[in-house]
């Protein structure tokens, strides 16, 4: 696992979205698509704005999502509310390659089924992301991956739906698609992820962030979360 430590927040977007664009240039070149799944969050968000304006292939970009909450349509909890107005709405991004978690369904275990037959169209079978952009909690968490949840333990799908964390039930990426990305790219941000930050850069398991598979990893983190950590990217 490597890290960049930036000024502050706008400048890890900033430099997320030129990451991001890179590996998007890159896969495409080599593969002919670029499949990627996003977290939510207001760095991400700022991220994804910058990404817009990237020179990047976009009619073979295809983004997926890492977790969102189980509310209604254009909910302002929605990461998918964010993700359009983001992103969607500033790119020529096709709208047929945002490919929304079915957490309107009413059957969650199908539409578990559903998004884990979207993952594998895209990204093969086991599927294999080009890119998880994630996020930090202040308890440890990442993706909808929080701490106690039985969805932990899942070994066998990509693709689970936790119980209810902060209010809401949610669907989340699981460890086995998160682990065999090509990159994973943590933002962190803020001195209230310090404490966490050094956490998942010693791989804690006792934290669901330090279980992520630190391979390929590259965190991109302010100077206020950073704290002591000296940049090694």
């Amino acid at each position: 696992m490597k890290m960049e430590v930036l000024a502050d927040a706008e400048a890890v977007a900033r430099r997320a979205a030129t990451r991001v664009a890179a590996e998007a240039r890159t896969a495409v070149a080599a593969r002919g698509r670029f499949v990627m799944a996003v977290s939510g969050g207001r760095t991400p968000w700022a991220m994804l704005r910058a990404f817009a304006s990237e020179d990047v292939p976009w009619s073979a970009v295809h983004v997926l999502q890492i977790d969102e909450r189980i509310v209604p349509a254009g909910d302002p909890d929605r990461n998918l509310t964010h993700l359009k107005e983001s992103l969607l709405s500033r790119a020529p991004l096709p709208p047929a390659q945002l490919y929304a978690m079915p957490v309107e369904a009413a059957d969650p275990a199908a539409a578990v089924t559903d998004y884990s037959k979207t993952l594998e169209k895209l990204a093969g079978s086991p599927p294999v992301l080009d890119l998880a952009h994630l996020g930090l909690g202040e308890d440890g968490h990442t993706a909808s991956l929080v701490p106690n949840d039985p969805v932990l333990a899942v070994s066998d799908r990509n693709v689970a739906v936790t119980g209810v964390y902060k209010g809401r039930r949610r669907m989340t990426l699981t460890f086995p698609v998160l682990d065999r990305a090509g990159r994973v790219l943590w933002l962190v941000t803020g001195a209230d992820k310090a404490l966490m930050l050094e956490r998942l850069l010693s791989h804690d398991p006792a934290i669901p962030a330090g279980r992520v598979r630190p391979d390929n990893a590259l965190v991109l983190a302010d100077r206020a979360a950073a704290g002591k950590a000296v940049s090694t990217g």
